[in-house]
């Protein structure tokens, strides 16, 4: 077996119920939800029995899912599974950038807890959306989406699916234009256009956030979604990363990609849903692909990687 890397899930992936097995089951996701409990009072009850409108919000969202997927990523660690590099979508970096010890996992809960208050006012401020487009490449879905007013390719997430954000009141003709290409526009489950420059002043207002973090160099490598490269060890420049990440594209494709290039066949996707390991599927039909969303899937994984039966 080559490497390992876990995949950090990112937002639109919350479901109510997340990462209860996990606390149930896990001494260490027990600890991470019980720290974050007294930080953020009412965290615990979202995640695990919030309505699907209150988990909507991104203030919300993002300390919920921050918590899942690091519980996973302690689990794993916890049942003898270690990451030799780390990726997260969007949101899911802050994750991967507290387990691989760029911070505590504490303060990533804060850090993420601000990020997800900063976007969530910067949707609030403008009525935005987002789309997965399927079965076009990036180039027409880039092309297409340039011609409407304040639409954004931002997310490359695989061959043949790419994410437009924007104005809500641009995304019908849109549809109807990714229609005539032969494609197809799938909305998010998400409350602002993020990644794009509708975010920029939350972007600089999170930079602020950012300064009054220590940072330190990360004990594996985490790909940015902004470099889709390895974060450098310098302190500065790390915060400049993860800040700029918020109103920039994820290169997701590239980032697997760039794993692949270097020695990594085995993903392990960390947190709720699936999303990103059907995504992995898309770049390479020659690497492994597990997950870990709950106690069940950890004790799956776990015989998996280990070789029990």
């Amino acid at each position: 077996m080559g490497k390992i890397a876990f995949l950090f899930a990112g937002q639109g992936a919350q479901y109510s119920g997340m990462g209860q097995t996990l606390y149930a089951q896990s001494a260490a996701a027990k600890q991470l939800y019980d720290t974050a409990e007294q930080l953020r009072p009412g965290t615990q009850a979202q995640s695990f029995s919030g309505t699907d409108e209150e988990l909507k919000r991104t203030e919300n969202t993002q300390p919920c899912l921050y918590l899942v997927d690091l519980a996973a990523a302690r689990a794993l660690e916890e049942a003898g599974i270690h990451a030799d590099a780390a990726a997260g979508f969007s949101l899911g970096e802050v994750a991967a950038l507290a387990f691989a010890g760029a911070y505590s996992d504490a303060d990533g809960f804060r850090i993420v807890t601000e990020r997800g208050r900063l976007m969530q006012t910067a949707g609030d401020a403008a009525d935005t959306a987002m789309c997965a487009v399927v079965k076009l490449d990036a180039k027409t879905v880039s092309d297409a989406a340039a011609e409407f007013e304040q639409l954004y390719a931002v997310n490359f997430n695989c061959p043949g699916q790419t994410v437009v954000s924007g104005l809500s009141s641009s995304m019908p003709a849109f549809t109807a234009k990714i229609k005539e290409l032969g494609g197809r526009c799938i909305p998010l489950k998400v409350s602002a256009a993020f990644h794009s420059p509708f975010m920029q002043d939350a972007s600089a207002e999170f930079g602020k956030v950012l300064a009054d973090y220590d940072f330190t160099g990360t004990k594996i490598p985490v790909y940015a979604n902004l470099t889709a490269q390895p974060y450098e060890s310098d302190a500065a420049k790390m915060r400049d990363t993860l800040q700029q990440q918020m109103c920039s594209p994820v290169r997701w494709q590239e980032t697997i990609e760039n794993l692949i290039a270097d020695g990594f066949d085995t993903f392990i996707e960390v947190g709720a849903g699936m999303t990103l390991s059907g995504l992995v599927k898309k770049i390479s039909r020659d690497v492994r692909i597990l997950n870990v969303d709950s106690a069940e899937d950890l004790e799956t994984t776990r015989k998996a990687v280990l070789g029990e039966c």
